[in-house]
């Protein structure tokens, strides 16, 4: 099995740029279903999840080629509308080509998705949408299979809470749709603002872009179109909590800061030096052992959707506050299962007890972490993961790294350029 080793104790310092966002990328290469011809997509991060979707839309008859970062996908024949249980399985965003393949065919059978143990993630949301535009939907034997007899119809759907995946699969599907739809309590993540920036391009009428409340004028068809993919916001704000738990000055480049307004507020109420500059994120640790040095203090944190404090970065906070100065209570109000991780940090040294959707973290201040062999349980728990052994002392062994290369394009390369001590063994 596939190991990260780390020698925990040094500091990080230097420049990290960040790779396209993975939770924009797959929606993007998904709404190149929608029309007919060859899209181009740059800024395409080289990940697990990104492969398996270029997977999914070849087993749908697309075709695509990947120079760097940049991907073309010709959708101009699409010879089948089935997403099959071998790669939905691995990935739950799989289930996003059902908008598109609706909007486009009228047809779509996916398998129910799998991806991290975090929760039911169910796609209740999605399909009630769906139902809501005229499209008739059934279970069977472990797939969806969605149908409309001729276009869809514009209505009203309302999420009960905001559901990323739910707003971009009823986006898509609602662009072709006869008459207006409008999404109320729809969120609001930058994920989904690239999204309508792709939709748009290709001619689609939507307004209320960064809003709760979507607004799309269905219109015949769209054309193929290109665009950039967003930084990713999670790996940005994972390597911030990094170098605040490690010390050291670090800046995160190719980023939006705006992107991180909760995780910023967090960190500066802990002690760490954070500067915002145009495109870029200065962070400063506060460096283990220096005397006179302040103290990194405890702060709580509830999970909430954007621009709250994003559920993906949860895991990776509460590793930063086993070693600060005090009680943190972290709230997780997205997954019942984000927890997952706990174990793995407490068998590190770290001081956490979970009641129901709370956990409370007593820190250990610097020096309270250890190294020692710990298993990731999703991808986010293995970012966490690696940053408590940035901070603990002595070794740690991280199995099960497929995980977190589901979601991190060459983490371990980039943690060494700025002076990390870790490498990936295969085996």
């Amino acid at each position: 099995m596939d190991k990260i080793i780390i020698e925990g104790g040094r500091l990080l310092n230097g420049r990290v740029a960040a790779s396209g966002a993975k939770n924009a990328a797959l929606p993007l290469m998904a709404a190149t279903l929608i029309a007919p011809g060859l899209h181009t997509l740059y800024n395409v991060p080289d990940l697990r999840d990104t492969r398996t979707m270029l997977k999914v839309l070849e087993t749908l008859g697309a075709a695509w080629t990947r120079t760097e970062t940049e991907v073309r996908i010709d959708t101009s024949r699409l010879t089948g509308a089935e997403a099959p249980y071998e790669l939905v399985k691995t990935m739950r965003a799989s289930v996003l080509v059902l908008g598109p393949l609706l909007a486009r065919t009228g047809y779509a059978r996916v398998s129910l998705p799998g991806g991290c143990a975090i929760g039911a993630r169910p796609i209740n949301f999605h399909l009630r949408g769906f139902e809501q535009l005229g499209v008739r939907t059934t279970l069977r034997e472990g797939y969806v299979e969605a149908a409309v007899d001729d276009r869809l119809q514009g209505n009203v759907v309302y999420f009960d809470s905001p559901s990323v995946t739910g707003t971009e699969n009823l986006l898509m599907a609602a662009v072709t749709a006869e008459g207006k739809t409008v999404i109320k309590n729809a969120a609001r993540e930058p994920e989904v603002g690239n999204l309508i920036d792709m939709l748009t391009a290709m001619g689609a009428e939507i307004q209320g872009r960064d809003t709760d409340r979507l607004t799309i004028h269905g219109v015949r068809r769209l054309h193929p179109t290109e665009i950039s993919i967003i930084p990713d916001r999670i790996e940005v704000g994972t390597y911030l909590i990094a170098v605040a738990a490690a010390g050291g000055e670090a800046t995160v480049t190719d980023c939006i800061p705006a992107h991180l307004p909760s995780l910023v507020e967090k960190l500066r109420g802990a002690g760490v030096g954070v500067v915002e500059h145009d495109t870029a994120i200065t962070v400063t640790g506060i460096p283990p052992g220096k005397k006179d040095a302040p103290a990194l203090r405890s702060v709580d944190i509830r999970t909430m959707p954007y621009p709250g404090f994003p559920t993906d970065l949860q895991a990776q906070f509460m590793a930063l506050m086993t070693i600060a100065d005090g009680v943190s209570v972290i709230h997780e109000t997205i997954f019942e299962n984000r927890f997952m991780h706990v174990a793995e940090l407490q068998r590190m040294g770290g001081n956490i007890k979970i009641g129901g959707p709370t956990a409370i973290v007593k820190g250990k201040g610097r020096g309270g972490l250890s190294g020692a062999p710990v298993m990731a349980t999703d991808l986010r728990a293995s970012a966490s993961l690696v940053i408590a052994g940035l901070a603990a002392r002595g070794v740690t062994e991280i199995s099960r790294i497929y995980h977190l290369e589901r979601g991190y394009e060459t983490m371990v390369d980039k943690l060494r350029g700025i002076g990390a001590d870790i490498r990936i063994v295969r085996e």
